[in-house]
């Protein structure tokens, strides 16, 4: 088990903040030591899909397993099988087909699964309950490969009230794959084009008769080149995992996880002028154009973590859970950056500089959930309480040297970078302590349901440059919360509506000698209806939402530091789809629409004018069938599209980026079928961006724009046995 003792140095430290963990650590235990009898069991399961890609349950929205039909807010889940099916390699892919989200936005180069929701930049992350890696402030990423993840839910909208410090735009949450009383035992290959090789294997059981004791080991190694030459993607990764059942009130599960990327990829910035824009005398840049230099080039990524789940039942009314988590992410990367070309379009010279980075993030979060199922006369009550504490640590340390122009047309690659010519201009520390304590009410009265959240965070930021030197320290309370109304008519029918409320310290730091930035706060009002047919596998919804935020910052490429700009707001409307409409064809499907401008900033140029590289209008639809007789038993096919709509070039009404489409195929067969020695075996085919089409995925201004990722063709041979 860890304890706070051992969870990182800096409980060491203080033996204040020591006291604190340790308390919200451990009371809860001593409580349970006095339970009341028990009546109900505990039950470990591994899937909330009632259909082959349809969910019916949200388990992140209200922190509990609760109906979506009886969600006032806007939910997106994605479960392990329309993972495999679409054959997504990450996070970001696998909410290619939700709404409210852009997955696309810098194309071939992102590397940390970086997601818009609902407009905003970037949707944090949370795996099994607690934060994981980088959050909206930018902190080192970190990226979870989704083989080791049972289902991804999407939470539109606000969700400080549950979650703590986190952008307006929604969160992403993650959940492991657990250990089963039923056996698993998966291994799969996949080989495709760019080199792609892979193997990976998930094995399961009950380790003791009683099935008190059960065990699950995910593993996964992975090599491919990616789309700009010269750069590859290698990974290894592993996660064991054990849960412990001594008895019907108790479960506790282990949670490990440790992977090494290599190679972690590619990430950088191309000109407006020659992606977007063609250059007067060359046209457009090469589109696997490797704008750095390979033999200056490290990206390399380590990251694991170890945590618990603790699952504890009193009775029929109580029960309670408390999550704990150590995690450490540690990146180092050299390459040559693009930094700015002139605005003459008739030139192909790009300034670029040599820059070597060194990351290291830490962080340990407890969440403690105390649950109780009431009535009082016709009124039912699920009410939660609960207290969280996080710990973030970022040690971020940045060289550079520039002197190295680039002409795209005449690339000199084979230059020699002198190391000891790059000189250190950031070398710092961002510590982040948050704790909160949060309750929660859903009170149901008929058909009536209604959601009350509250939440009151107390936080303290600590960001020393040890360049300078100069230490900033930032004290933020505030008071978040939560209310929706839904009612649910007979017919599967439910209209609703929701206020909420967000609040997140600003970690950025501007020009020396500027003051510290205001915490981002933001507002939200929904208004939406779903429908789930009675005993149907359907689920519709659709939703409205108006989100102002305030206090957030932006990089300025010309000053070369962050500047607090204002408030902005993103108005739209959201509608997705998800139905089994025969026991053979499936449908996913959404569609979103996102106008977000900049309403207060310090450049007059910028106000009521657009938020760069944010589509206004994005559609997906993703159809299956299943063969079910005769000699195509066994055989399924899915095809989707992909629509990305116009979006301004920078944040002064600039050129648009044009819309693009990418088109998706899937085949399966099941072996068995033809080869009844091979049952449990199946292959598959899967080819993203089908077409190969070459597009602009985004552009943030002159000097950040990024080309799409290419065709991606693969076949998977899996076997379960």
């Amino acid at each position: 088990m860890i304890s706070p003792k051992n969870a990182g140095p800096y409980i060491k430290k203080n033996y204040r903040k020591r006291s604190i963990v340790i308390v919200i650590t451990l009371l809860p235990l001593a409580i349970m030591a006095k339970s009341l009898p028990n009546t109900e069991s505990i039950i470990v399961t591994a899937s909330m899909s009632s259909g082959e890609f349809i969910n019916t349950e949200s388990r992140s929205a209200t922190k509990s397993s609760e109906p979506l039909i009886l969600t006032p807010q806007a939910v997106s889940v994605v479960n392990q099988k329309q993972i495999q099916a679409q054959g997504a390699t990450s996070v970001a892919d696998t909410l290619n087909y939700s709404s409210g989200v852009f997955t696309n936005y810098r194309g071939s180069s992102n590397r940390n699964d970086e997601v818009v929701i609902r407009g905003f930049r970037y949707g944090a992350k949370f795996l099994d309950g607690l934060s994981y890696g980088m959050g909206s402030q930018g902190t080192t990423g970190g990226q979870v490969d989704p083989w080791f993840l049972e289902c991804i839910e999407l939470i539109h909208g606000p969700a400080s009230v549950l979650y703590g410090q986190v952008s307006p735009g929604g969160i992403i949450t993650m959940v492991s794959k657990r250990a089963s009383s039923q056996a698993t035992q998966q291994i799969q290959l996949r080989s495709g084009n760019k080199n792609l090789r892979e193997v990976a294997i998930d094995v399961g059981r009950a380790l003791t008769v009683d099935n008190t004791l059960l065990f699950r080991f995910n593993g996964l190694a992975r090599k491919q080149d990616q789309f700009v030459r010269d750069y590859k993607q290698e990974r290894m990764a592993i996660a064991p995992t054990l849960t412990w059942l001594p008895n019907d009130k108790l479960a506790f599960t282990l949670l490990t996880f440790l992977q090494d990327d290599p190679k972690a990829g590619f990430r950088n910035f191309l000109p407006r002028i020659g992606t977007l824009i063609p250059s007067a005398t060359a046209g457009y840049m090469p589109y696997d154009m490797n704008i750095s230099e390979p033999s200056f080039n490290q990206s390399r990524r380590k990251q694991g973590s170890l945590g618990y789940q603790l699952h504890y039942i009193f009775n029929d009314i109580f029960s309670f859970q408390q999550n704990l988590r150590y995690g450490k992410i540690k990146d180092r990367y050299k390459y040559l950056v693009y930094t700015w070309n002139n605005l003459n379009i008739s030139d192909t010279s790009l300034s670029r500089r040599a820059q070597k980075e060194h990351n290291e993030n830490e962080e340990f979060g407890i969440d403690n959930q105390f649950k109780a199922l009431l009535m009082t006369g016709a009124i039912e009550h699920t009410a939660l309480v609960g207290i969280d504490y996080k710990w973030n640590k970022h040690d971020n340390q940045l060289w550079r040297a520039g002197g190295y122009d680039f002409d795209w047309t005449k690339p000199n690659w084979g230059i020699y970078i002198d190391e000891h010519l790059l000189k250190l201009s950031t070398n710092n520390n961002k510590k982040r302590h948050q704790l909160g304590v949060y309750a929660q009410n859903k009170i149901s009265l008929e058909n009536w349901n209604l959601l009350i959240s509250g939440r009151y965070d107390k936080s303290k930021v600590t960001i020393s440059d040890h360049i300078t030197p100069l230490e900033i320290k930032l004290n933020d309370n505030k008071f978040t919360g939560r209310v929706g109304l839904l009612y649910a008519f007979d017919k599967g029918i439910s209209p609703y509506i929701s206020y909420s409320t967000s609040f997140e310290p600003n970690l950025d730091t501007g020009a020396p000698g500027t003051p510290a930035f205001k915490p981002t706060l933001g507002e939200q009002t929904e208004i939406g209806l779903k429908f789930q047919p009675p005993n149907s596998q359907t689920m519709l919804t659709f939703s409205l939402f108006d989100i102002a935020e305030k206090n957030i910052t932006s990089y300025n490429n010309k000053i070369g530091y962050n500047e607090q700009i204002g408030k902005v707001r993103s108005k739209g409307f959201e509608a997705e789809l998800n139905a089994q409409l025969t026991p053979a064809f499936s449908i996913i499907s959404s569609y979103s629409y996102v106008d977000i401008v900049t309403k207060e900033s310090n450049n007059l140029l910028q106000i009521n004018q657009p938020i760069a590289a944010i589509p206004k209008h994005s559609a997906a639809f993703f159809g299956r069938y299943d063969f079910q007789k005769n000699k195509l038993k066994g055989f399924t096919v899915s095809g989707g599209i992909r629509y990305t709509g116009t979006s301004y070039s920078d944040n002064v009404g600039g050129p648009k980026v044009p819309l693009y489409k990418l088109y998706d195929v899937m085949s399966k067969y099941e072996l068995a079928n033809a080869f009844p020695v091979l049952k449990g075996a199946s292959i598959q085919f899967n080819a993203h961006n089908l077409t190969n089409k070459k597009y602009v995925a985004s552009c943030s201004g002159e000097s950040a724009c990024f080309y799409g990722s290419g065709r991606s063709l693969f076949a998977t041979l899996n076997y379960q046995w």
